[in-house]
């Protein structure tokens, strides 16, 4: 099962919403992940530990980024963004490779721009 998870262990409950980009020869991108209300910020989950970065998890292992920011409103959490880097092709079919499971287990279809 494929999960995305800010502590390692805990996986984050709230499906986000995700863009990608990608370079005209198709070789890089970025996935930008954002979460409403993560279940992460929740003050119950304190003890779980602290966010060290996302990490998107599936049976071949984990892929994972630093690039995680927060968005308080009056001083509490209400969001997290995440950007996900894919530097070579290689990098993009493991992404989609991920992101097709992740899909999969959450219900989500993709939506081409136009």
């Amino acid at each position: 099962m494929a999960s995305i998870q800010f502590i390692a262990g805990f996986d984050e409950e709230v499906v986000p919403d995700i863009n990608l980009t990608r370079s005209r020869d198709g070789s890089t991108g970025t996935a930008t992940f954002r979460f409403a209300n993560p279940k992460v910020l929740e003050s119950n989950t304190t003890e779980q530990g602290e966010i060290t970065g996302m990490f998107l998890v599936d049976e071949e292992g984990k892929l994972v980024t630093r690039d995680v920011n927060a968005r308080f409103v009056n001083g509490k959490p209400q969001a997290i963004e995440a950007v996900y880097v894919i530097k070579n092709p290689d990098d993009w079919d493991r992404f989609m490779r991920f992101m097709e499971r992740y899909a999969r287990d959450n219900d989500l279809t993709f939506t081409k721009a136009t």
